[in-house]
């Protein structure tokens, strides 16, 4: 499994940290310390490229509006489809309507 190629003790403090943040400003604040704007942006591009997918946009759509390559798009539509389940879980969470308009198209 993925996961555990990731699991041990530095991730653990990094995930634990998170858990930790109280609110928006509290993620900034942290966020900016931890990563470069780029990686911060990279990331959250890719919570946009993983909505996208959910609401069944054409990989041309998600490129254009994100700026995302397809490489990327790619990758993302793997972990969405066949990954550990936390796109799908996050993005059920943030957004609960996704599934409603999905289940719609």
């Amino acid at each position: 499994m993925q996961i555990d190629k990731i699991r041990g003790e530095q991730t653990n403090q990094l995930f634990k940290a998170m858990l930790e943040l109280k609110d928006l400003d509290e993620c900034y604040e942290f966020f900016d310390d931890l990563c470069t704007i780029s990686e911060i942006q990279s990331l959250g591009q890719r919570l946009e490229v993983a909505q996208m997918l959910k609401l069944k946009n054409t990989y041309d759509t998600i490129q254009h509006e994100t700026g995302a390559s397809t490489a990327t798009i790619s990758r993302i539509r793997r972990c969405v489809d066949y990954g550990s389940g936390g796109y799908n879980k996050i993005l059920g969470r943030l957004y609960p309507e996704i599934k409603e308009v999905v289940d719609k198209k």
